[in-house]
């Protein structure tokens, strides 16, 4: 497939990628669907579903791609994609929510969640860093998540999904579902086939995009890491995208808020982790995520702090333009950097 892909024109990879990202949200859907068709046949309530399969479902396309990058070798792709996505979700994703319509702020996604959102973010940067030599970051030796703390990652993010299903109990009301079309009534060997048919559609397209935006990145000569915090964060957060526009527009803005919040541990904690831990190396960060990625993350989850802080019980459509702001200079400061490199397109 890769000697297939290198034939390929810069246009044709493009479309290759395109179709990919869109494979990607496309199957991902369906694994959401058949996850929660798959789960209320045992009962399960469905606020329970939603907080833990129905966010594990959106979070796929992430992980795959993450997964799949750094099984190929492609750290930067892996770890760009997991950062990119938070700032994707934290900006475009809830600014573009907060324009449909005013945001309800319900109390338990704020009091609790969000201070693991902002913590997880934390944790990210802080595992990264390469504490033998603190300052190393700053003259070029960048850092590494060790395949140890992939899994510490996996483990907190057992821990993070067994709270949250105390806590959606605990609430006993509302469904994020209500806007999934789901036939709980097939036969289960028809679940079972259409869930595993999902998950294959979702780790191809994640590995024919990796191996067509790491040519595509070569060909033109931007680092790897820049095209997974722009173009492929974007593609792989579809989903919560829709989920949040469709959640605003249908008066459900508390759930727009839940699942930025929700895709944000689970891109640190699932993400990154996954991505670590199945290399024994860990993943290799460089230094363009401590000089510029990683402070753009940690300065837009603070912002969303202080935004929740001061705005009362709804995030305005003010503070939505003050998102989109923030991830449009994101995009900016990031492409400006390359530009002020040196060309090097392969010929």
């Amino acid at each position: 497939m890769e000697d297939l892909l290198k034939e390929m024109s810069l246009p044709g990879l493009g479309v290759v990628i395109v179709v990919s990202l869109a494979a990607l949200g496309w199957s991902a859907e369906w694994l959401v669907r058949e996850a929660v068709a798959l789960s209320e046949r045992s009962g399960i309530p469905k606020v329970v579903i939603g907080a833990t399969v129905v966010s594990l479902g959106t979070t796929a396309p992430e992980v795959a791609v993450s997964v799949m990058a750094a099984v190929n070798k492609k750290p930067e792709l892996a770890m760009g994609n997991a950062v990119g996505s938070i700032i994707c979700d934290t900006g475009l994703v809830l600014g573009v929510a907060c324009l449909i319509c005013p945001l309800p702020l319900p109390k338990n996604i704020v009091n609790r969640q969000g201070w693991v959102q902002f913590a997880s973010g934390i944790l990210l940067v802080a595992a990264s860093w390469p504490w033998s030599d603190p300052t190393s970051v700053f003259s070029g030796a960048g850092g590494r998540l060790s395949q140890l703390w992939g899994f510490g990652f996996l483990v907190l993010l057992g821990f993070y999904l067994w709270i949250s299903w105390r806590w959606a109990k605990e609430m006993g009301n509302g469904s994020p579902l209500e806007e999934l079309e789901v036939d709980v009534t097939a036969p289960l060997p028809v679940v079972l086939a259409k869930l595993f048919c999902s998950i294959a559609l979702v780790v191809i397209a994640s590995n024919v995009l990796i191996h067509a935006v790491s040519i595509f990145a070569d060909r033109i000569g931007i680092p790897q890491s820049i095209i997974a915090v722009t173009l492929v964060a974007l593609g792989t957060s579809l989903p919560e995208l829709v989920t949040a526009i469709t959640a605003a527009r249908h008066g459900h803005g508390d759930l727009a808020v839940g699942n930025v919040v929700g895709a944000d541990v689970l891109n640190a904690l699932f993400v990154a982790g996954a991505a670590a831990a199945v290399t024994p190396q860990g993943l290799e960060v460089s230094v363009d995520f401590f000089q510029r990625m990683f402070p753009f993350m940690i300065g837009l989850l603070l912002v969303l702090r202080a935004g929740i802080f001061f705005s009362g019980d709804r995030l305005n459509r003010g503070f939505g333009m003050v998102l989109l702001a923030l991830y449009g200079l994101f995009l900016v400061t990031v492409f400006v950097h390359v530009l002020s490199k040196p060309a090097n397109v392969a010929g």
